[in-house]
């Protein structure tokens, strides 16, 4: 998965906002960190994973704006797409779960969002 979604971003407000968010929802990163990279980051002592699951969320979120119909569709849009649902939906045993964790991601992206545009 390509580590673009917060590119143009303030790296110091990045940070700032990205450890705030962190900090009130580590059970949420760490669950989808688990389903995406199919490892324990913070037993693995895996640097940066925070970043790659905020890039993750960031994805879906811009994802859902082309499956609304609110965004436009880009090239491999489509592809894009079936890669984010194929990483959440493995080991999942039903839709329900996948769904959970997709809703997780799009939130979490949605939050730093509003933490983002908050710190000055």
């Amino acid at each position: 998965m390509a580590m673009q979604a917060l590119q143009g971003m303030d790296g110091e407000r990045t940070e700032r906002a990205l450890g705030m968010l962190y900090s009130s929802r580590k059970n949420e990163f760490k669950e989808l960190a688990e389903t995406v990279m199919h490892v324990d980051p913070v037993a693995s002592r895996i640097a940066g994973w925070e970043k790659f699951v905020l890039n993750f969320c960031m994805d879906v979120s811009s994802q859902f704006g082309a499956w609304s119909g609110r965004g436009a569709l880009v090239q491999n849009s489509d592809l894009k797409a079936l890669t984010l649902l194929r990483q959440l939906a493995g080991g999942k045993t039903s839709m329900n779960s996948m769904t959970r964790q997709l809703n997780t991601a799009y939130d979490l992206a949605e939050e730093f969002k509003v933490i983002y545009s908050r710190i000055d």
